[in-house]
């Protein structure tokens, strides 16, 4: 936008597409605010902006806009409130002499967006949480043509092969707030479509086989992870362990953590003065790097598995699909370059509690790893493949 555009907005009156802050001080209201504008319930199909560093009558706060407020101010897109993340940028303008920190919020292509498992939504100088018709309006403004494949509608499945049992006991109540399912008077098929698990005409998405289904391979082949320990270095060695590790995302992903626990070993120092006791691999380190396995993964035209790999000196990690969107080999697994090709599967792991930040999954392993005196993550990027190679410590 350029300063003339962003000039009017702010010296205008109240607008649905303005929120004015004199600093930082309110976060929440913030990112409310950037919920709502993501979610342009108006349909103005043009951005909203928030302005920090000028009070609510648009004049100049005078306040010290410098890098670490607007590193604060675009990591809330990315906090792991927003979900799924709004596109957002952030930067500093000076506007009739005022500096001022500027994001700029495009309307979402898949509403309804929820901060803190709430939808928040804008009309005029009015804030608010959704009503259960404004949000079925932003499900319906959802722009079929551009949609990801996690969001692609599997004719081939019906309502009966999701568990909604597990929808209602475990993720309903981990993605809405306990308030808001108090008041709601949806329909079972209503809350699907809200969390985008079904499509306006009532068939499963991908993401709602992957969540919910207890055998989503019926539907989406490559949909598990295949575990191999070896006894030896190399593939033809003798096999100590094999399984595959399927399921609803909820079982997967505990059945995944299981196994890699049950797989751990932990050496002593018999020689040290206080027993020093270090296991083999890091689990946390391992934790993060599968779920992005299984998070980052094609899943669209491929029948092949997350596969983990246990040899004797490594863990070797295979994801089916190569880098994707703003991720290429140069770049792969630099702190804050990161893209998604399943956004909406991002967002469920993080309601189940997998994700914690995101982008934040390779940093945490390298920490980990180092700690451990394992060697840093390698990582081999193809086209097809991302193969990442975890070395035992020493």
């Amino acid at each position: 936008m350029t300063d003339d555009e962003l000039l009017q907005l702010l010296t205008a009156g109240e607008s649905d597409r303005v929120e004015r802050k004199a600093s930082l001080a309110d976060g929440d209201k913030i990112r409310q605010a950037i919920c709502a504008f993501a979610n342009d319930l108006p349909d103005h199909r043009a951005p909203g902006v928030v302005f920090v560093g000028v009070n609510d009558d648009g004049s100049c706060a005078h306040g010290h806009i410098d890098d670490a407020l607007l590193k604060n101010l675009a990591a809330m897109r990315s906090d792991g409130n927003i979900t799924p993340f709004p596109t957002m940028t952030v930067e500093a303008r000076t506007l009739a002499g005022c500096t001022v920190a500027v994001a700029i919020v495009q309307p979402a292509y898949f509403p309804p967006v929820r901060c803190r498992g709430r939808t928040w939504v804008r009309i005029g100088p009015r804030r608010d949480v959704a009503t259960p018709e404004e949000e079925s309006r932003l499900a319906e403004k959802r722009r079929a043509g551009d949609l990801p494949y996690d969001l692609h509608p599997v004719p081939a499945a019906s309502l009966e092969d999701l568990d909604l049992r597990l929808f209602e006991s475990t993720y309903l109540p981990a993605a809405v707030a306990p308030e808001v399912l108090e008041q709601n008077g949806r329909s079972p098929r209503e809350q699907l479509l809200s969390l985008r698990f079904v499509t306006r005409d009532g068939d499963p998405t991908v993401l709602g086989v992957l969540v919910l289904s207890p055998d989503p391979t019926r539907f989406i082949p490559g949909a598990y992870v295949q575990f191999l320990r070896i006894e030896g270095n190399a593939l033809t060695d003798p096999i100590k362990d094999q399984r595959e590790i399927a399921g609803a995302l909820p079982d997967l992903l505990r059945l995944l953590d299981e196994t890699l626990r049950v797989n751990q070993s932990v050496r002593s120092d018999p020689s040290a003065s206080v027993e020093v006791r270090q296991a083999d691999y890091p689990l946390v380190a391992l934790q993060q790097l599968t779920r992005n396995a299984v998070l980052h993964r094609r899943y669209e035209g491929t029948a092949a598995p997350v596969r983990i790999t246990w040899f004797s000196d490594r863990v070797e990690i295979l994801s089916p699909g190569g880098p994707y969107g703003q991720v290429n080999r140069q770049n792969f697994g630099r702190p804050g370059v990161t893209d998604y090709r399943n956004p909406h599967l991002a967002e469920a792991m993080k309601v189940l509690g997998y994700v914690q930040r995101f982008g934040l999954g390779i940093p945490l392993a390298r920490r980990e790893l180092a700690q451990n005196a394992n060697p840093p993550p390698q990582f081999v990027v193809e086209e097809s493949y991302v193969l990442t190679v975890v070395g035992r410590s020493e």
